[in-house]
């Protein structure tokens, strides 16, 4: 024999089923949307320009993006440039734009368009004699391990030429944004002390 329901009076199954219902109401409303697609992003142009890098000119296309040193050394194979810290904190990839220090790791390629690269690759002469900054760090040993070295000649020679080479003191500060992890420093300011009277009227910028 079926038992009927009470009119008026609420069941067990219908308070459990209206329970969870009225329980689960507060979870769907705050459920999250869908997550929408990521936008694809569109194609970045390409920039066509001419880098002087030690008086030869480059035609290349490239990402506008892309740093001078990335350019010299995965474009051009010019690898002397170093990519040590790439934050612009350990001189590594120090070359000479228009016969100035600059940070190749922080320099847009566009920004050195129009303008003379120099790096280590391009100081020696045609018939192979070494630049005096070069020739003074093998004489007075500076250096160790050489990681650091190329970057260190070149804001040396760029320290000479942009006049902060008076005393042992002011070559330290000058060059204080090179680093060098074997601590060569007494022999790389003895090194552009002797360099520097070596390179009057002498600038170091192939265009």
């Amino acid at each position: 024999m079926t038992t009927q329901p009470t009119p008026g009076v609420v069941g067990r199954r219908s308070l459990l089923g209206s329970g969870a219902v009225s329980a689960a109401a507060p979870l769907l409303a705050v459920a999250p949307a869908a997550a929408q697609p990521t936008p694809i992003l569109k194609e970045t142009a390409v920039l066509d320009l001419v880098l002087r890098v030690n008086g030869q000119e480059h035609r290349l296309a490239l990402d506008p993006r892309v740093t001078l040193l990335d350019a010299l050394r995965e474009e051009l194979g010019l690898t002397g440039a170093k990519k040590g810290c790439d934050q612009g904190q350990c001189g590594a990839c120090t070359v000479l734009l228009d016969g100035r220090r600059v940070l190749s790791c922080l320099t847009l390629a566009a920004r050195a368009a129009g303008g003379a690269v120099t790096t280590i690759e391009g100081l020696a002469t045609e018939d192979g004699g070494l630049h005096p900054m070069q020739q003074a760090f093998l004489d007075h040993d500076a250096f160790q391990c050489g990681y650091c070295t190329p970057g260190q000649i070149m804001s040396a020679i760029g320290c000479v030429q942009e006049g902060h080479a008076g005393t042992p003191d002011e070559i330290r500060e000058a060059m204080s944004g090179n680093l060098c992890r074997c601590a060569a420093y007494p022999n790389i300011v003895a090194a552009i002390e002797q360099a520097k009277p070596q390179m009057a009227g002498r600038r170091t910028e192939r265009g």
